[in-house]
């Protein structure tokens, strides 16, 4: 019986414990003790026919097993001739080399494609023969290296000091991205920014979440914040590296990046993000093209900034936050 829900390894481990602890039927080690049994029941007075049926084993068997104990190989005499040729070993191999996670069923069809008249059964045979060879590595293999790998070291961003709490308006400022699907067949990539001391929100909607998109997303985040912005948080997404860290180090903004499997940390652009789903776009019938319905997204921030009431500001707007408590500074797109 097999029990849903165990780690991979637990499977792993019995396998080769069973491997370890049974033996197979025709062992030399069952037939000695057979052997023994056999001649300890022939000791006690009963005949050859009557002990082999106490052992529960024919007696031309044991009489068989008394000549050779040791099993005799079941290799086949003459085995299956490989019936590929080197040409097709060489593009086996070629095309493993190109898709290391690749296995016969997604390499036969490839091969199929360059004229090759080859089964999925006997790419699978060629790719077991170069395993063994060391020519490619096993599957598993590169995985447990995948998960061991180091990621790159960044370049400007550092982790999120612990235990930091912002304490004014700009201190840090979250940021994170949603996926919306306004309509069954169209994505969109949402980009949030979020002030959790003063509320203020901004963003804007793109094809795809890219680092450059994100790059793009900054510069409309400094000069629509009403304050100097000090530093940045953001998770560990790509489109938050390359040309958005770049940006960020170009202006001398620090950047937070989370710790792995914290997303707590990032708890208040992550509520952010759901005020904009479910207030935004579960509302209102957003535009099919970008350039429109990022206009709606800003009417709707502009509307989330100065009209919302929220409870955290008891009651308050950002905007009325900020006039009751001075504290703003100018705006960080004034010194660029």
């Amino acid at each position: 019986m097999k029990v849903f829900g165990l780690q991979a390894s637990v499977y792993r481990l019995a396998r080769v414990a069973s491997r370890l602890t049974a033996e197979p039927p025709n062992s030399s080690a069952v037939r000695r003790d057979a052997l023994a049994r056999w001649c300890r029941a022939r000791t006690c007075g009963l005949t050859s026919g009557e002990a082999a049926l106490a052992v529960a084993t024919s007696r031309a068997t044991l009489y068989r097993w008394q000549k050779r104990i040791e099993p005799r190989s079941r290799r086949p005499h003459r085995t299956r001739p490989k019936t590929w040729t080197p040409a097709l070993m060489r593009a086996v191999e070629r095309l493993r080399r190109d898709f290391p996670m690749w296995g016969k069923a997604k390499l036969g069809p490839l091969l199929r494609r360059e004229g090759f008249a080859v089964s999925d059964a006997t790419v699978g045979r060629i790719l077991a023969g170069l395993v063994a060879r060391g020519a490619v590595a096993p599957v598993p293999v590169l995985r447990r290296h995948a998960k061991g790998r180091k990621a790159a070291p960044r370049r400007h961003a550092v982790r999120l000091p612990k235990g930091f709490v912002p304490d004014r308006p700009g201190a840090v400022v979250q940021l994170d991205t949603l996926t919306v699907r306004p309509t069954p067949e169209r994505t969109v990539k949402h980009f949030t920014a979020y002030d959790p001391v003063s509320r203020h929100t901004v963003a804007h909607a793109f094809r795809r979440a890219t680092a450059q998109a994100a790059a793009q997303f900054l510069d409309k985040l400094l000069a629509a914040l009403p304050y100097k912005v000090h530093a940045l948080q953001v998770d560990g997404g790509s489109e938050f590296k390359a040309e958005f860290e770049a940006a960020c180090q170009q202006r001398g903004l620090p950047l937070y990046v989370l710790p792995p499997k914290t997303p707590e940390l990032n708890g208040a652009v992550e509520r952010a993000n759901g005020s904009w789903r479910y207030e935004f776009y579960a509302v209102y019938d957003t535009p099919y093209d970008l350039d429109s319905l990022n206009r709606s997204i800003d009417s709707f921030a502009h509307l989330y900034n100065h009209y919302r009431p929220h409870g955290a500001l008891r009651g308050l707007t950002p905007a009325e936050y900020l006039a009751a408590h001075h504290g703003h500074e100018t705006s960080a797109s004034h010194m660029y």
